[in-house]
């Protein structure tokens, strides 16, 4: 079945595990919400807020927005595009020279989803899980 913005709308629980190819983790726990946007485009705001795990260290307060609009566009909160959202799940891709961000949206699922991200460049190079639960 394929998603529309709406059904993202509301609070999810939400967790990530980041992993590098030179073996180091992390990982993320907190929550995702997606919000009507009152700027007379429509759209839902999306805000992420938790707790961020390195290595051994104590946990980092960690937060990321974007602005999801009509068709699934993923806007960078700064009204860059980023990318836009299989509706049905699928494969969707980012290019920021150096770096490549590609990812794979699972939504058979649902309402549960995962978005898990394959990031790749000269500095970077890490698999992202994104676990989203209603």
């Amino acid at each position: 079945m394929e998603r529309v913005l709406e059904d993202f709308a509301g609070l999810w629980r939400l967790e990530k595990r980041i992993e590098t190819a030179g073996g180091s983790a992390a990982r993320f726990e907190g929550v995702a919400e997606w919000a009507p946007v009152s700027d007379g485009l429509g759209g839902l705001a999306y805000v992420e807020r938790g707790q961020l795990w390195v290595g051994q260290a104590a946990p980092l307060a960690a937060e990321r927005r974007y602005l999801w609009r009509a068709g699934l566009e993923v806007i960078f909160d700064d009204g860059r595009y980023f990318h836009t959202v299989p509706a049905a799940g699928g494969r969707a891709q980012h290019s920021c020279p150096p770096d490549t961000y590609v990812v794979d949206y699972a939504l058979e699922s649902w309402p549960d989803f995962t978005a898990t991200w394959q990031v790749t460049g000269p500095r970077k190079d890490y698999v992202m899980t994104a676990r989203y639960l209603r």
